[in-house]
């Protein structure tokens, strides 16, 4: 495996920083580096050289809590290794922090793939969810026409009587030609719009977040539908 190893006699701020310059730098210039190993040490040697892996250890007389928490956000493999010297012939190493940048990058494949599978999920319910309404809509009655327009889709009769925007993560929004004045308005169901700006033309918002909300919206749908 590649490794490079950085030393400095004290506490030195710049030391990951630099370490990781020089660790960029071989990882630049790996046919160069080949070269010298086969020269040096063989053409076996030089094949047995794993560039997958890259690791960066710094040996320091010390290290701050600044260092130790940069080298646990950064992707690339890093050790921090504290020395001793006990009297003239006695040196100690103490690992300050390991950081193994490949697992990180697989923690974090399988944060991103976890979410994606979520996200997928909520978008199949989503358009679940459209499908009903739409079927709800154009099963009102004869006649009904359904218009894409830019922002929106609208269900029509002689004029729009309800505007269905596209889902968004957790919820449809429908808007009808109800008078909010004439419905009991529910929290987090119904709205009253009527001084709001919003896509699609009526005056009341009816939120749909489940199957059962769809059902428990027909009564609103067909008022509005008649209404038209």
């Amino acid at each position: 495996m590649v490794g490079k190893l950085d030393y400095k006699r004290g506490t030195d701020a710049g030391v990951i920083n630099q370490g990781l310059f020089y660790l960029a730098w071989l990882m630049d210039h790996r046919a160069e580096f080949e070269h010298l190993v086969r020269d040096r040490l063989g053409v076996t040697a030089a094949s047995q050289v794993l560039w997958s892996g890259p690791r960066l250890i710094c040996i320091a007389g010390d290290f701050t809590r600044y260092d130790v928490h940069a080298v646990r956000e950064h992707r690339r493999s890093i050790d921090l290794v504290r020395y001793r010297l006990f009297g003239s012939d006695l040196l100690g190493l103490e690992t300050v922090a390991s950081v193994s940048g490949g697992m990180q990058v697989a923690r974090r494949a399988r944060r991103q793939a976890v979410a994606k599978a979520a996200a997928d999920v909520q978008g199949a319910s989503m358009r679940e969810l459209a499908g009903a309404v739409d079927e709800v809509l154009l099963g009102l009655g004869d006649g009904v026409n359904r218009v894409e327009r830019k922002t929106y889709r609208a269900y029509q009769r002689l004029r729009n009587f309800a505007c269905v925007c596209p889902p968004q993560r957790s919820k449809l929004l429908v808007y009808l030609k109800v008078d909010p004045q004439d419905v009991d308005l529910v929290q987090g169901f119904t709205r009253d719009v009527s001084g709001l700006g919003h896509h699609g033309t009526g005056d009341l918002e009816v939120q749909v977040r489940t199957l059962g909300d769809v059902e428990r919206a027909q009564d609103l749908f067909r008022a509005s539908y008649a209404a038209a």
